[in-house]
């Protein structure tokens, strides 16, 4: 039996990219009927039951609707055991629902807070991810200040073992929602002078409540869906209609090639063949197919010291923090 090898090696990395989460404190319900929070709890509990694991979960901000300090601690509630069993972490990232001094203080463990922008470098195993926090507190587009395009430049100077994906809330694509320019990511020409050339392999995102793909200098964007409600692409056109349904989350997974999105929908469907793992094994060996195991990942450098103006907690995982 000849033997041949897969197209494609075992992804280096593997991410779940959560996007809107939206809680409320006291459980409280979006337009008096969305539970945000049994959303999550529902999206969590599916990618659970799928027994992947992922080597981090991105969260791409609008984590509280009201940014209510309770709602952070109701979030940590429910994601941090699915971590611990998943033997993973989280990487946080503001959006314009959230305020960052509580923010700071229920996600990132920061007894001082503070409205400093949440920018943030975390070594992946050799993945490089920058969380660039878009926000301008009290308005809900986005903006990048020429501050923070610096500190990217400078953290982008240096490639990173595996790349980096750049995590942010606001998008810098095009919305085929109208009222959504509204709120959109400003002056993203000067954020695709930085980025272009760099060795960003992939930005990840949210805001717009519906799945979405396209490139931005020359780098793959991807907007997750959002967990607690969505925008619904068949309202007529010029027109802006949210439904409480067609919620989904993203699987990233990263090759030394390429980075694969994949959109998962959250919800209960009718199965109609199921083949598994075993089975897959046995089929693939009967057709002498191998795919072969993920490239060896190289570590960062050691970590170089965190910047900050007062110290505070923050993940050992962390390589930098944005003053």
């Amino acid at each position: 039996m000849n033997t041949r090898l897969a197209e494609h090696p075992r992804p280096s990395h593997f991410l779940l990219h959560v996007s809107d989460t939206h809680l409320l404190a006291g459980g409280g319900r979006l337009y008096d009927r969305v539970a945000a929070d049994r959303h999550l709890e529902e999206l969590l509990e599916q990618f659970e039951a799928s027994g992947g694991r992922p080597d981090a979960i991105v969260f791409t901000g609008d984590l509280a609707d009201r940014g209510e300090a309770e709602a952070y601690e109701h979030l940590r509630r429910i994601v941090d055991p699915v971590a611990a069993r998943l033997g993973t972490r989280v990487i946080w990232v503001m959006g314009n629902h959230d305020e960052r001094d509580a923010f700071r203080r229920g996600l990132l463990g920061d007894g001082i807070g503070g409205q400093r922008p949440v920018d943030r470098v975390d070594d992946v195993d050799g993945l490089r991810v920058i969380t660039l926090d878009s926000t301008v507190p009290g308005h809900h587009h986005g903006e990048v200040t020429g501050a923070q395009l610096d500190w990217l430049a400078e953290e982008l100077a240096i490639p990173a073992p595996h790349g980096t994906i750049l995590a942010m809330h606001h998008p810098p694509v095009p919305s085929v929602l109208d009222l959504a320019v509204s709120v959109e990511l400003r002056d993203q020409a000067a954020l695709a002078e930085v980025v272009a050339g760099s060795d960003i392999r992939s930005i990840i995102a949210g805001h717009l409540h519906y799945s979405s793909t396209a490139t931005f200098a020359g780098i793959p964007v991807s907007v997750a869906s959002a967990s607690c409600y969505t925008q619904d692409l068949t309202v007529p056109v010029g027109g802006t209609r949210g439904w409480d349904g067609a919620r989904a989350f993203n699987l990233v997974h990263v090759y030394p090639t390429t980075v694969l999105h994949s959109v998962v929908p959250v919800g209960a469907h009718a199965p109609l063949d199921v083949i598994d793992a075993e089975e897959s094994a046995r089929r693939l060996a009967a057709d002498g197919i191998v795919i072969p195991d993920a490239a060896p990942r190289v570590s960062s450098a050691a970590p170089r010291p965190i910047v900050e103006s007062m110290s505070l907690l923050v993940p050992p995982t962390t390589l930098s923090l944005r003053p």
